[in-house]
């Protein structure tokens, strides 16, 4: 029998929307900022416990609401933002539907108390499912306070699809990081479970707001971008990364469309094809832009979380972006061009003896012990032809190298070297077509994990220790895995709030590299989430990160060393393929060519 159609109750409803609207924590945070930059509040709160699962408060100094519009606002579709179906084609505010309050207060217990300048007492209006509780007056300062308590109690099905407490947490700092750089001129304090994560006052310089929320160090390696189009309407503004500084993932390329921050494929396709040639492959520039456009060229109501926006004339939008940012790239270039050469000129001036340098370059890819991993990798400032030549220093080396060099008799021969990224090899078994990178990715890969098991790591002492700086989430899960990074030849010690030093690094890594080296991995235990108690797995991933670094074609790279480099390789666990799944040589038999042979004779 088919069921009768019939009209929800508004409690259904409501619990309805807030599937779209309210997906997980973060997301009440985000529509409850919005209500508070809307209002017109120069200072904001953000409160959290237990990823906001237990508990979340937002406070303001904005407007605040009178008592009829403290009730009224709850109701589904009432908003201060819009007016008519006209005002949807032009819209200047964050929020704007008027679903995500009532919608938060069906799937959790919510409180609300404000005051608006008119009135010399505020409202507090408690609400739990979706059910009031209670309203009544309440002494208070002009602006809004609301607290969000055990979310989802109404709906416990939807409590089973939150992630941990770590994961939630990361989720609500990196919004509330966004909304303090889309908006430098509000003050932001972001408390977790009693600890205050930041602090920043308004500050009208965006690389201020960005070396306090994001790190000083990252702040000055951006560059300066303002490019206006006044025949389009359109207007790129903020800060971009330098030529050659970039991160292992899009994070840290933020889009804002008149100030919201959104993910705009276009324009971040845009920023990448800018870079095209200034950064190495796989990698991605650290970038804070603001588009300025006409509201009605963009429509920001394409997406429920309105997380996406949609433009008008997506080509004309790539096109200056790209434009801009070719523009503001090239100028810094030709204006670094003589620091560049006076640098350079110091540098000469300077003659440090080579033995210095040459301590801290690993040799070109023969194993020397099994405490000592070498690389292809050698040091861009030393000459060409010392490059193939440089061996360790260490006492160790020199027996060791004889032993290697007893220990090829594995039959392969090399016949060639093809476009310098595979060997031919002659084997017992018939030809076997070497990849060099993919090699000596396995190589590295297995040494370090060797290395660890073994418990025997082998550490270089810095000359000069090397700062780092964090924001505070990533400072945090560094902290936590410094003791099993000490363990495994780093040396690393905190150096106040959110700063460390590097002194010691492992001998497979060179120090020129370690910084970015540990930005990386950082982020790749950041996204794989908390802590692993297992060290073997946590140091795999710092060993595939490692092995990222290895052969490339513009590496010099002798016959001797192609030849220790199959030795290491077939005395590797598992020799045909990298820690990346990718074949590392690839055989035909002598019968398979025998085979083919005969197949074309007469």
């Amino acid at each position: 029998m088919m069921p009768t159609i019939q009209i929800l109750p508004d409690r259904v409803a409501n619990q309805i929307a807030a599937g779209e609207v309210i997906e997980r924590p973060v997301a009440v945070i985000k529509e409850l900022v919005e209500n508070s930059l809307d209002a017109g509040a120069t200072r904001v709160e953000i409160e959290f416990r237990n990823g906001g699962k237990s508990y979340m408060r937002v406070e303001d100094n904005g407007r605040g609401m009178t008592p009829d519009e403290a009730l009224l606002c709850l109701e589904r579709h009432a908003t201060s933002k819009i007016r008519s179906a006209d005002d949807l084609q032009r819209i200047c505010s964050f929020g704007f539907r008027g679903e995500a309050l009532p919608s938060i207060a069906s799937v959790a217990r919510f409180t609300l108390r404000t005051r608006h300048e008119s009135f010399n007492h505020g409202t507090d209006v408690t609400i739990s499912g979706g059910k009031l509780l209670d309203k009544k007056e309440c002494g208070m300062p002009v602006g809004t306070m609301i607290e969000v308590s055990q979310l989802f109690n109404s709906v416990p099905a939807r409590r089973k699809f939150l992630k941990t407490d770590a994961t939630e947490t990361a989720h609500i700092t990196y919004n509330c990081r966004l909304f303090a750089i889309a908006n430098p001129g509000v003050s932001f304090r972001l408390i977790d479970n009693g600890r205050e994560v930041f602090q920043s006052p308004s500050s009208p310089d965006l690389r201020d707001r960005i070396g306090e929320i994001w790190g000083w160090t990252l702040a000055k390696d951006l560059i300066p971008v303002d490019y206006t189009d006044e025949n389009l309407g359109l207007r790129l503004s903020g800060l971009t990364a330098k030529p050659g500084v970039a991160r292992s993932t899009r994070r840290e390329l933020i889009t804002l469309v008149n100030r919201r921050p959104v993910d705009s494929r276009t324009m971040g396709f845009a920023v990448l094809d800018a870079y095209l040639g200034r950064l190495p492959k796989g990698r991605y520039p650290p970038a804070f832009l603001f588009l300025e456009i006409s509201p009605q060229a963009v429509d920001v109501n394409v997406h429920p979380a309105k997380r996406e926006v949609r433009f008008r004339n997506e080509g004309e939008i790539r096109r200056f972006v790209l434009a801009a940012l070719t523009e503001t790239l090239n100028a810094s270039r030709q204006a670094g061009l003589a620091d560049e050469n006076a640098s350079a000129a110091d540098l000469n001036k300077q003659n440090l003896p080579p033995q210095l340098k040459a301590a801290t370059v690993p040799s070109p890819n023969v194993r020397t012990s099994d405490s000592q991993v070498t690389a292809l990798n050698v040091e861009e400032s030393a000459p060409k032809e010392a490059k193939a030549s440089k061996r360790p220093t260490s006492s160790k080396s020199a027996p060791a190298e004889l032993e290697a060099q007893k220990r090829i008799s594995t039959g392969w021969k090399l016949l060639a070297r093809l476009s310098e990224r595979y060997a031919l090899m002659e084997t017992p078994q018939g030809l076997t077509i070497l990849h060099l990178r993919h090699a000596d990715q396995r190589i590295r890969y297995e040494h370090i994990v060797r290395t660890h098991d073994n418990a025997a790591p082998v550490s270089q002492g810095l000359l000069i220790a090397e700062p780092l700086e964090f924001e505070p989430l990533a400072a945090q899960v560094l902290e936590t895995h410094l003791p099993l990074l000490n363990a495994n030849g780093f040396l690393i010690e905190p150096f106040g709030r959110n700063f460390f030093r590097i002194e010691s690094v492992p001998s497979w890594l060179f120090p020129e590299q370690s910084e970015s080296f540990l930005r990386d991995l950082i982020e790749e235990l950041r996204q794989r989430g908390a802590v692993s108690h297992d060290q073997r797995v946590v140091w795999e991933r710092i060993a595939a990160l490692a092995a990222k670094d290895s052969y490339q074609r513009s590496d010099p790279i002798t016959d001797e060393s192609i030849q220790a480099m199959v030795e290491n390789l077939l005395d590797c666990e598992v020799p045909h393929s990298s820690p990346f799944g990718k074949p590392t040589y690839q055989e035909i038999s002598w019968s398979e060519l025998e085979r083919r042979f005969k197949g074309q004779s007469r």
